[in-house]
């Protein structure tokens, strides 16, 4: 259920170009994360629309997300934590860096994996390399597009 409200939250957040001054931080660019081969790039899982069906707005991703889906993978980004302590067994994964404690999160739910690790990872403010299964999911109640399981931390 927490879950669900950050997810919501994050969605619902005014884009930075729409306030009077966005910080100098708020542009996504200036924190993208170098490619690195064997690590799944965010380009990749940023390949996703929303499309209507009936009533509600569902998910359409690329071929090549598709092709991810239930498969061991590696991706890089940075923890935004989900439980109180230095060390995280549920937390979400970010494209972009948490820079400020008022401004959560500048990209949308493409730029965001739920992670669910074997064991708990200390917290820290660098960019994480993390392996696991990664579930894309077409309609998930809180609203989440990946969630990688039986994760570890990884080189």
């Amino acid at each position: 259920m927490r879950l669900r409200y950050l997810v919501l939250a994050l969605a619902l957040a005014p884009p930075a170009q729409a306030q009077n001054e966005a910080p100098p931080f708020s542009d996504p660019a200036l924190y993208r994360l170098p490619e690195r081969e064997g690590i799944v790039p965010w380009r990749l899982l940023a390949q996703v629309k929303p499309v209507k069906v009936q009533d509600r707005l569902l998910p359409q991703y690329s071929d090549g997300v598709i092709a991810l889906d239930q498969k061991t993978i590696r991706i890089q980004g940075f923890m935004l934590p989900l439980e109180v302590g230095d060390r995280q067994r549920h937390f979400l994964l970010s494209a972009i860096p948490q820079s400020c404690p008022f401004h959560v999160h500048i990209g949308g739910a493409e730029t965001l994996v739920e992670v669910k690790a074997s064991k708990p990872v200390a917290f820290t403010w660098d960019a994480v390399v993390m392996a696991g299964r990664l579930s894309v999911l077409k309609d998930d109640p809180d609203g989440v597009l990946y969630r990688l399981t039986e994760a570890v931390q990884s080189q």
